[in-house]
């Protein structure tokens, strides 16, 4: 194992800013977010995840390790869950222990730009919100790809901006009102901050980065079959694929 050489960008600055009061309440915010949505959202990514029969799963932007966690009851795999928010992973570690998984699962600090492990050392990666949060998406996906041994399955969560016209009024008006004003009743200046953080970054990043994109980029990472969902009327997208064979 060898560890990240260097800190951070800005990407991953921001990351760490916006969500620095958030660990305890984590979870309350993506249910806002999601409309209630998002525990049925990781249960895809998981679903995907555990179809391979994995003995070793990387999960990456672990945050407090729900998905870890998931990962871990419905494969008994090793997962080993990786942040660059030293706050989510204390959370997270308290929430293993509580879960009686301390065997199964394990947080270390990270960055997806720059993994802290071997080559083909996982026969499966996951990440859930991540790409929003890392300068260059593109070569993060690439190393995380490098992790994956061949044949590996690789699955991914984040939000989506709804392709439907209705659906995507509807949701605009969700995010840049509704959430940020949400936010303050449940959680204070913190959580307002994060809504409005939100509802600027989603759709900014699908301005840069469309769908089309995305699955190009996953395709020159190397995975193939790369397939994808969207989730709740296009509110969450659900991608996977699997890593080629060496020639």
């Amino acid at each position: 194992m060898t560890m990240p050489r260097t800190t951070g960008s800005p990407g991953n600055r921001v990351a760490r800013e916006v969500f620095a009061d958030l660990p305890p309440r984590y979870d309350r915010l993506s249910w806002l977010l999601s409309f209630g949505q998002d525990r049925r959202w990781r249960r895809a990514v998981v679903a995907r995840i555990a179809g391979g029969q994995p003995r070793r799963v990387l999960d990456v932007a672990t945050g407090p390790a729900g998905v870890a966690l998931a990962v871990a009851r419905r494969t008994g795999a090793t997962v080993v869950g990786v942040d660059l928010n030293e706050p989510m992973l204390q959370r997270g570690r308290r929430t293993v222990e509580a879960a009686g998984r301390t065997g199964e699962v394990v947080l270390v600090a990270g960055r997806a730009e720059q993994l802290p492990f071997d080559d083909e050392c996982f026969d499966a990666v996951c990440f859930s919100y991540l790409l929003r949060y890392v300068d260059a998406p593109a070569e993060a996906l690439v190393e995380m790809t490098r992790c994956l041994r061949p044949g590996g399955t690789m699955a991914s969560l984040e939000f989506f901006v709804p392709p439907a016209a209705g659906w995507r009024a509807a949701w605009r008006l969700y995010v840049s009102a509704v959430l940020p004003v949400a936010g303050w009743m449940a959680g204070g200046s913190a959580w307002w901050r994060v809504g409005r953080f939100l509802s600027r970054s989603i759709p900014a990043h699908y301005r840069q980065y469309p769908l089309d994109w995305h699955v190009r980029a996953w395709e020159q990472a190397g995975l193939r079959d790369v397939g994808w969902r969207l989730m709740s009327r296009g509110g969450g997208l659900v991608m996977w694929g699997t890593k080629e064979a060496a020639p």
